[in-house]
């Protein structure tokens, strides 16, 4: 987006190259050019002279009166067809680069926030300065004498380079003092003082005009997008500082506008807007996963993209991994790399993979936040003020005000850990476990979402579990809760709580809780489905819970898991599976289902590296604790020999192991088959297994 671009170019302090910005479609020749800067100055004052800029708009209405003269210029030289030096056309480019900066920068004053262009007002009043500074220069170098202008025209070129030598920098007085008077709020919430209510209306309202919460949320959302994409600290605005002002922002939202007056229009459509506030243009240039956001090494989606000497860029862990095990070349060009204090982070290309995950609903990254912007006592104090307001309206009588202030905790709790121990000791916990038994699914889905949020906090969970009892109502969501997203997120929050050990049989013995995970592990939306699978992994871990989740079907559905349509749903389930298949009554009951090898061997056959790694790790569990019922149908299973020496050559070194000692127990099995002299039995060997491999192996 162009306000991407110029906050890159303001926060570097410096100017795009001249290569960086002329479209290779661009006819540089002569009059062509010279009709091409004709075309793009004159939409560029058709587009920007009707705009009313909130800030800077005298900067910008000055730039755009220069624009307008050279449009004269650019006219009149378009109509002679005479030919043109190479001074002139290289004047010409540096022009086509000035008119390209100055669509971005107007562009940026007239679409940003009115908060972000308050707080940028001095480097947005320094840019306008060198773009000012660069015209004055260029006319001082244009070659004026070997152009036959006309006497008006040359007057005005003249009359426009006068004005460019003599105009200085301007700073509107008012925009600084709205500027400061926006920093003393912050300064009074880092001291512990909440400012007057009545200054900060004066302040929001009436000097910025922002009149209504939709505007309000409008600017937290712009500041937000900034944090995301500020990639370094080298401007006054650091990430903590912008993450002080979202927090006072959001406190006037709900301090002025109330939460029953429009307010409303976040609950249904929050996530549709955010998608057009942030992602649109993602969804429609990507429609499928783009090749570039994939590290060739993992050939998995990037989460942590990063850029080595030879400027490819590869996932963080995948690098390492790749130095660790003593490589020293690019995996794609074979060149030498230095190494791993020498990669840098690719800020742009994770921020592009994670608003292509939000658009399209993709799991792993689309939830991902600036959690790790650290948090002021400014910011703290105004999340505290916050919050206190949320909880008064979460206590109330209002349905609509419920639904908001449980929206706003839920989200809230999301991002930063401290947050979240913050809302639970304000006391928000009871509130939300009302609102679970709601029968608007809006509002039992915020509250069971908010509860999960704030059930990853470790000093959390007692608080859900014990002080306030929670289970029964979570559970209840589960089984019986209005939308799919709210039964995920109970499944998701039971996880969360089942880390701590003493409550993985008391969420076993929840009525309905291990049949509720079993189905939805199976009849989900794609994240619940994980979830579901989680939490089922999570109920496996207590040596106490194993009898019941085999009765009660939670075995049964993490082998059918193993068909989810879903890559991300399936790998989970064999990851879980091998775990499972650790212990003797796990491995026997995934060897009673008949799918359960055959779906391994396909995984094997068609999985991704770590699937692969996975299925094999389970078949061999399989082999050791299934007995010998299941070790037969395991060995006697088509291709597995085949796929098993593929995996032994290609994998990775946790696959390779696995496949090692599969292979060693196959081999074994089919000599202790051929000792015993039965016939049938070694012809159905000999028909469905291999020749093993002619290399030793070793079971390790």
């Amino acid at each position: 987006m162009a306000s991407e671009a110029i906050f890159a170019l303001l926060r570097r302090r410096s100017l795009p190259s001249l290569d960086a910005f002329l479209a290779t479609n661009i006819d540089l020749s002569g009059v062509s050019l010279v009709r091409t800067l004709a075309s793009v100055s004159a939409e560029l004052v058709s587009r920007f002279r009707g705009v009313r800029f909130s800030f800077q708009g005298r900067n910008s209405r000055s730039l755009i009166r220069k624009i307008e003269i050279l449009v004269v210029l650019f006219e009149y030289l378009a109509d002679d067809s005479g030919s043109v030096s190479p001074t002139a056309v290289l004047c010409y480019k540096e022009l086509y680069l000035f008119l390209y900066r100055s669509k971005l920068l107007l562009q940026y004053c007239a679409q940003s926030s009115k908060l972000w262009l308050l707080l940028q007002n001095p480097s947005l009043s320094d840019f306008f300065h060198h773009l000012n500074r660069d015209i004055s220069t260029l006319l001082d170098v244009f070659p004026f004498n070997s152009l036959n202008l006309s006497d008006d025209v040359r007057e005005q070129i003249k009359l426009l380079h006068q004005q460019s030598c003599k105009l200085t920098l301007f700073d509107d007085h008012n925009d600084q003092l709205l500027r400061q008077r926006f920093y003393s709020f912050l300064d009074a919430f880092q001291k512990g003082q909440i400012p007057n209510s009545e200054e900060l209306r004066s302040f929001f309202v009436e000097k910025l005009e922002i009149k209504d919460p939709k505007s309000c949320g409008d600017e937290i959302e712009f500041l937000e997008e900034q944090i995301l994409n500020h990639d370094c600290d080298d401007l006054e605005l650091t990430l903590p500082l912008i993450n002080g002002f979202v927090a006072i922002t959001r406190y006037c939202m709900f301090l002025l506008f109330g939460f029953e007056d429009g307010l409303g229009w976040s609950i249904n459509n929050s996530k549709k807007q955010r998608k057009c506030l942030v992602a649109q243009e993602i969804v429609d240039t990507f429609m499928s996963l783009p090749k570039d956001f994939v590290c060739s090494i993992s050939l998995c989606l990037m989460k942590d993209p990063v850029i080595v000497s030879t400027g490819q860029t590869y996932d963080r862990s995948s690098i390492f991994r790749w130095f660790e095990e003593g490589r020293s070349t690019c995996p794609k060009t074979g060149q030498k790399l230095v190494d791993s204090s020498c990669i840098v982070p690719n800020h742009a290309l994770r921020n592009l993979i994670m608003r292509w995950c939000a658009a399209m609903e993709f799991a792993d990254l689309a939830n991902e936040s600036p959690a790790w912007v650290l948090q002021t006592r400014a910011s703290v104090e105004a999340t505290k003020a916050t919050v206190s307001i949320l909880i008064q309206h979460l206590a109330g009588r209002s349905e609509l005000a419920q639904i908001v202030a449980a929206r706003e905790i839920r989200l809230l709790a999301k991002t930063v850990r401290e947050r979240g121990e913050l809302i639970a000791e304000a006391g928000a916990i009871p509130h939300l476990r009302r609102l679970l038994k709601s029968r608007n699914a809006v509002a039992q889905e915020h509250a069971v979402t908010a509860m999960f949020n704030l059930s990853v906090c470790d000093e959390n969970k007692s608080l859900i579990m014990e002080e306030n009892d929670c289970l029964e109502p979570i559970v209840s969501v589960l089984t019986s809760g209005l939308t799919l997203e709210a039964r995920g997120n109970a499944a998701a929050t039971l996880y969360c709580l089942s880390t701590v050990h003493g409550y993985k049989k008391r969420i076993a013995n929840a009525d309905g809780c291990i049949e509720s995970l079993a189905l939805l592990s199976q009849s989900g939306k794609p994240r619940g489905r994980k979830d579901a699978i989680n939490a089922l992994s999570a109920i496996w871990r207590d040596p106490d819970n194993y009898s019941q989740m085999v009765n009660l079907g939670g075995v049964f559905a993490l082998v059918g898991a193993l068909a989810d349509e879903d890559e991300a749903v399936m790998e989970r389930a064999v990851v879980v599976l091998a775990g499972v298949a650790n212990h003797s009554l796990g491995a026997e009951t995934i060897g009673r289902e008949e799918s359960a090898v055959p779906r391994l061997i396909e995984l094997m056959r068609c999985g991704t590296p770590r699937g692969k790694e996975n299925a094999v790790a389970t078949l061999l569990h399989l082999c050791i604790n299934g007995g010998a019922a299941v070790v037969e149908k395991v060995v006697r299973a088509p291709a597995l020999t085949g796929l098993t020496q593929k995996l032994l050559l290609t994998g990775r070194e946790r696959a390779k192991r696995k496949a090692t000692s599969l292979l060693a127990l196959i081999f074994r099995e089919c000599e202790n088959t051929a000792m015993m002299g039965s016939g049938s039995r070694e012809g159905s060997f000999r028909t469905h297994v291999s020749p093993p491999i002619s290399i030793p192996v070793s079971v390790l």
